[in-house]
Formats: structure tokens, C-alpha cells, sequence
């Protein structure tokens, strides 16, 4: 019989031993690495933690060989890395790269210059660069250095530090101007909004690609200040130490101990000047959409003419008397040669310099070549209206600014939220812009091109609203809340807490406008829905309930018909976001109910629960003015149906929508529901009722 218990019947901790302690079967290597890749993060901080440990503890000989060797090994594929990747981004890590290479190369220093100083040796990738790179000649060596410190530190470090921070500056310069041409693109359809968010995660990173790259050539700089530090200290040190330990006469110890310094000044500088030539390839990239190599002898190679006028003039030089015949006619025939295949093969050159999206089959991809600006196609964009948008004055362009600090797009993509979660209605996108013609700091929101609020405010202060809390009035500009009409103040921002004390609402300038923009899009989201956003609601219920969406065709519900119901719920702010109940409302009626106010009516008393909802206080009491009888059969008896619909016979529920529009009309803000619109939850308090000689009278 087994020993081994039944895993079956095993605690879970004893089941997790016994799988534990079961033989696995044998893993492949790239299992094994599969899995140790998994750790990276903790693989970098305890290499990290291993270099600044070398800052501290001595390295024997050979590992400081193998660290020297690895650095030349990081450098080389940092280089090549950046000659072949398509654009910038793509090797985005490279600032922190170059972080850890420079601490890594002067822990490596350190440590040679404690095995120079101690024991007059430095391991043998060290001694090598000193006696066969530089023929056992410190002078010879010393003067490398210092010629490879002039042009690392001078030509190549100096170079791509003023390159990043012209490219970082102009680049955070243009980040704006690149939010609202994507935002602008979203508004006229050209682009979804997925991708408008993959296009502002792309504007954004590169602004902080460059930003980091300004600052981490300041690490190059530095390293190579430090390289020159360190090699004058080595020499010196040992001198010293090796004159006081007797180790020879002082020409001799001078040899041995300069050898060793310039030998590890070498080894350190030529992965910084690698490293440091990558920092200058990757800010001097632009508009490259392929790797350098490709764009580079592409754009020479194009260019067949100056090749051939080139290698004409190179081989002339071969007939002047002491200069070297044979290579002068050679390099000259070459790039003659060269010219001549360049000329016949434009393809060749083609294929060069085009990326990796040019190179996809034409069928698989859209037309490249838009229409012509002049023709009628190109003008067409000119004469659309977007659907939602905001004109600021000069004086609040600071507010759509993120590097000013300002949220204004931020609070915009909230109040879509909001909005989306409130009423169920997608809002379109807004276009942020700026207006020479208001006022410094007048802001308009328009809808299709019209103005439908206006208003001022204020960048540098807050709005203080009065909510009927106040009981401390404070000092400032006093205006009227544009939004509801309330008493306010803009006051100073350090005044704000002084102001919630008193009992003011205090907000900024950018949510007031942002709550201005909340308040219309809710008032005229009847007229923004149109028939593109029903669809795309209708596609978006399919996923979740196919039959019903299938079910409107054959019941004969056109998109049309939806977009009227839906608009006619959206004009009173019901929310629409039970989009399956309105549709199967909708079915169920379509044989019978035409007119789409009438379906609408029908519809709401089956949204009742949502209806009832809005009204009701805390304790689910809804308080309600009802209709003296008489004047309800006053109502009743002079319904009319026309072609525009319901104007003043039915049922008392068909009361409701021409009491609404008569309300409406006057300018009343007073939601109107009828009796089976009213929750049974709901606990229904009659505070007052309408009279028939109230009517006559009003």
C-alpha cells in the first residue's frame, strides 16, 4: 500500500508541501529563464545595491576585469541600440540607463584605484590597455586621454547637452499646440477616442523623454570631469605610495603607477564615449521613422549626382605629385560606382528609407495621399461646426495649460464622466481654443457654432460662491454665478480657507467653466444626440443583450425612431442609461404606437423606479402640487392631436406632456410627472393643488 496520504484528503498547507516536494519534471532553459525574468525588478535593485557596495568593499583582480569588460559590453549595445531603433521613444529607458552605466564606470574607477594605490596592480584588462593599446608609453598614453577627453568632454558631451535643451524646451513648447490638434481630430471624427488617448500618452512621454535627457547629460558631463579627477589622483597617489614603499627608482615607480592610471582612464572613457555618442544620436534623431542607418544612406544615396561629382574629384587628386595614386583612384571609382547603381535602382532607395507601416501591402492600408487643399473634399472640414466648444480670452489660455498648472482639459474629461454616469449620454468631445476677439478673460461655450453662455472669469483667483450659508461676508469682486445664477466673490487664493469658514462654496476658475459646460450639455443633450451616437449606443446594447437590439427591425424601430424617444426623455434630464428597458418598452408597443411623444410617454412610466429617483428627498418622500379635478377634465377635454403632436385626449396621464410644454413655454422649471410615472416605493405627500380658478387667474 502507498504511504504517501491521499492529496485529496490533505489540509491545503499539506497539499501545497507534497506538490512541493514532488519531483517537478525537468524544465527547459527557456522555462528556467522565462522565470527568472519575472524578477527583473529585484534582479536591478540588488544589482544596484552590488555596485554601490563596490564604492565600499575591495574587488579581487578579476572581478573588477569582469566588471570592466561588462561595462565595454553595455556600451557597445547601448550604441547600437540607439542607431537602430525608429524613433526616440522606443529606447525610452535610456536616461535611467545611463544613470546606472555612469555609477557603474565610476565604481569601477574606485575600485581600480584602490587596487592601484594598494597593491600596485589593477587586473588585466587594465595592464593590457597600458602596455600593448599604448606601447608601454604612459607619455604616449597620457596624451590619448587627454586628446580623448577633449573630444568627449568639448565636442560630443557639450554638443548633445545644448541639443537637449533646445529640444526639450521646444518640445514642452509645443505640447499644447499637440493636445488640441489631437483634440481637434477627436472632435471632427478623424479619430477615435482610443486613439486619441494612445496620441496624448505619446505627447506626453515625449516631452518627458526629452526632459530626462536634458538632465541625464548632465551625468555625462560629470563623469567625465570625474575620469580626469580621478586618473591625475591615481598618478600622483602613486607616486607617493610607491616611492615611500621603496618599490623602485622614481622614474620607475612613475611609469609603472601612470601606466596603470592612464590604462584605467582608457578603459573607463571608451564605453563613456560610446555611451555619450548614443545621448547624441537619440536628441539629433528627427522625423526618422526608421533606423538611422536606413535613413542615413538612404538620404546620401539619393542624392547619386553629388556621388559621382565626388568621386570625380576625389580621383583628380591622385595626379598631384606625393599624394598616394592608388588610393585616390580607388575611393574615387568607388563612390563613381556607387553613384551609377544608386542611379539605376530608385527602388533600392526607396526601400531604405521607409518604415515599417509604408512597407505593408497597399490593399491592407488606406490611401496615403489625402485630397488636394483646393478641391472640393479638401474644403469640406472648413465648413463643419463642432458639436461642442470653448473660446477663451488670452488672459485664461494659462487654465487649458498643463505646464501652467492648468485642468481646465482635465476637468472637461471629468465632466464627460459625469455626465456619461448621470444620464447615460455621451457627451461629444470639446475643442479648448483660443479667441484674439474676447476679452482677456471672457470665456464662450458654443454648441454647433452658437453661443449659448458666455461669461468671465478669473485665473488667479477663486470664485467664492453664497449658497445661503454665509454668515461672514467677505471682501472681493462681486459677481453674479453664471452657472445658476447665485451670489458670488472672486477672492484671492490665500483667502480660501478664511472663505469656507464663513460658509462660502469656493471653486476654481477652471471648474466653474467646466460646471457652466456640465449645466448646458444636460440642457441641450436632446439636440447634441444625434442619430451617429444612437448607433453606437445600440451597438454597445447588443453586447449585452442581442435579442432585444435584433428585435427592433422586424417590429419595424428604425435608429430614428430611437433617437426621438431618447431625445424626448433627455429634454426633461431622464436619464437614459437603462437603455435594454427603453428598447423593450419600445418593442412591445411598435405595432400599436407611431408618434414618437406618445412612445415616449409610454416609455417613461416604464422608467418609474429612475424617474422617481431624481425627486425624492433623503426619507424617499416625494412631495408633489396636484390638479384640482375640474381643472384636470378642463385639460382633458381640450387635448388635441395634431401634425406637431400633443397640443392640450386620453387618459389622465396624457395630461402630462402638454402641462410640461405649457410650463416650458412660460419658462417654468418644474418637472411634471404623471400618476403612473410615480414609484410605488415612493411615498407620496400632496403639499398643494392647482385650481381651475388659479388657471384663470395665472
Amino acid at each position: 500500500m502507498n504511504s504517501r496520504p491521499h492529496l485529496h484528503s490533505c489540509h491545503p498547507y499539506f497539499y501545497r508541501y507534497f506538490r512541493w516536494a514532488t519531483p517537478a519534471p525537468a524544465e527547459s532553459n527557456m522555462q528556467q529563464l522565462a522565470k527568472i525574468m519575472k524578477h527583473t525588478d529585484l534582479l536591478m535593485g540588488l544589482g544596484l545595491l552590488a555596485v554601490v557596495s563596490m564604492l565600499i568593499l575591495p574587488l579581487p583582480e578579476w572581478l573588477l576585469d569582469l566588471g570592466l569588460v561588462t561595462t565595454m559590453a553595455a556600451s557597445i549595445i547601448i550604441l547600437l541600440t540607439s542607431v537602430n531603433v525608429k524613433e526616440p521613444l522606443q529606447f525610452s529607458v535610456f536616461p535611467s540607463l545611463l544613470l546606472v552605466t555612469t555609477l557603474l564606470r565610476l565604481s569601477l574607477s574606485i575600485a581600480a584605484t584602490k587596487l592601484i594605490l594598494g597593491s600596485g596592480s589593477a587586473g588585466n584588462v587594465i595592464s593590457t590597455f597600458g602596455t600593448f593599446v599604448l606601447g608601454g608609453n604612459f607619455v604616449v598614453g597620457f596624451i590619448s586621454f587627454l586628446i580623448l577627453m577633449i573630444v568627449q568632454f568639448i565636442v560630443i558631451t557639450q554638443g548633445s547637452t545644448r541639443v537637449s535643451e533646445v529640444v526639450a524646451r521646444f518640445t514642452l513648447d509645443a505640447m499644447p499646440g499637440k493636445q488640441m490638434a489631437i483634440d481637434a481630430d477627436l472632435a471632427a471624427g478623424l479619430i477615435d477616442e482610443d486613439q486619441a488617448r494612445s496620441r496624448r500618452k505619446a505627447v506626453k512621454q515625449e516631452a518627458d523623454f526629452y526632459g530626462s535627457m536634458d538632465g541625464a547629460s548632465k551625468f555625462v558631463k560629470g563623469d567625465a570631469i570625474a575620469s580626469l579627477l580621478i586618473i591625475t589622483i591615481n598618478i600622483i597617489g602613486g607616486f607617493l605610495v610607491g616611492f615611500m614603499r621603496g618599490e623602485g627608482d622614481p622614474m620607475a615607480v612613475l611609469s609603472t603607477y601612470a601606466m596603470l592610471s592612464v590604462g584605467e582612464g582608457l578603459v573607463s572613457q571608451i564605453p563613456a564615449l560610446l555611451i555619450s555618442t548614443a545621448s547624441g544620436l537619440l536628441v539629433t534623431r528627427n522625423g526618422q521613422e526608421v533606423g538611422m542607418g536606413g535613413t542615413m544612406f538612404g538620404q546620401i544615396l539619393n542624392q547619386h549626382r553629388v556621388l559621382a561629382t565626388a568621386g570625380l574629384a576625389i580621383a583628380a587628386f591622385a595626379f598631384i605629385p606625393g599624394f598616394p595614386t592608388f588610393i585616390f583612384l580607388g575611393l574615387g571609382g568607388f563612390l563613381f560606382a556607387i553613384s551609377r547603381i544608386a542611379q539605376k535602382n530608385p527602388n533600392l532607395i526607396d526601400g531604405m528609407m521607409k518604415s515599417e507601416a509604408d512597407k505593408k501591402p497597399a490593399s491592407t492600408t488606406p490611401a496615403a495621399t489625402g485630397p488636394s487643399p483646393s478641391s472640393p473634399e479638401g474644403v469640406l472640414p472648413l465648413v463643419m461646426v463642432d458639436n461642442l466648444e470653448i473660446e477663451i480670452g488670452y488672459g485664461l489660455t494659462k487654465l487649458a495649460d498643463p505646464r501652467a498648472g492648468g485642468d481646465l482639459p482635465e476637468r472637461v474629461a471629468a465632466t464627460r464622466k459625469q455626465i456619461a454616469t448621470e444620464i447615460g449620454y455621451v457627451m461629444p468631445s470639446v475643442r479648448i481654443r483660443d479667441n484674439a476677439m474676447l476679452g482677456s478673460t471672457e470665456y464662450v461655450i458654443k454648441l454647433r457654432g452658437e453661443d449659448l453662455g458666455k461669461s468671465e472669469a478669473s485665473p488667479d483667483q477663486l470664485l467664492a460662491i453664497d449658497s445661503g450659508a454665509v454668515f461672514n461676508p467677505l471682501p472681493g469682486t462681486v459677481i453674479r454665478e453664471p452657472v445658476f445664477g447665485l451670489n458670488a466673490l472672486w477672492i484671492d487664493p490665500g483667502m480660501r480657507e478664511m472663505a469656507e469658514r464663513s460658509g462660502y462654496t469656493v471653486v476654481e476658475p477652471a471648474a466653474m467653466i467646466a460646471t457652466h459646460l456640465s449645466e448646458i450639455v444636460k440642457t441641450h443633450s436632446a439636440e447634441l444626440l444625434s442619430r451617429q451616437d444612437v448607433t453606437v449606443l445600440l451597438d454597445t446594447a447588443k453586447k449585452a443583450n442581442e435579442a432585444v437590439v435584433n428585435d427592433l427591425q422586424p417590429a419595424g424601430v428604425l435608429v430614428g425612431d430611437v433617437q426621438k424617444v431618447l431625445q424626448h426623455l433627455l429634454r426633461e434630464r431622464i436619464p437614459i442609461r437603462d437603455l435594454i428597458t427603453i428598447l423593450e418598452t419600445m418593442s412591445d408597443f411598435s405595432g400599436r404606437i407611431k408618434d414618437s411623444e406618445q412612445m415616449g410617454e409610454l416609455v417613461r412610466a416604464s422608467l418609474a423606479r429612475t424617474i422617481t429617483r431624481q425627486y425624492v428627498d433623503e426619507h424617499g418622500k416625494l412631495f408633489c402640487i396636484t390638479l384640482e379635478p375640474t381643472l384636470e377634465r378642463q385639460f382633458q377635454e381640450g387635448l388635441q392631436q395634431t401634425a406637431g403632436g400633443l397640443i392640450i385626449a386620453g387618459d389622465p396621464p396624457g395630461i402630462r406632456l402638454p402641462l410640461h410644454k405649457i410650463f416650458e413655454r412660460a419658462g417654468v422649471q418644474i418637472p411634471v410627472l404623471a400618476y403612473n410615472e410615480v414609484s410605488a416605493q415612493a411615498e407620496v405627500e400632496f403639499v398643494a393643488q392647482a385650481s381651475l380658478h388659479q388657471a384663470q387667474a395665472a
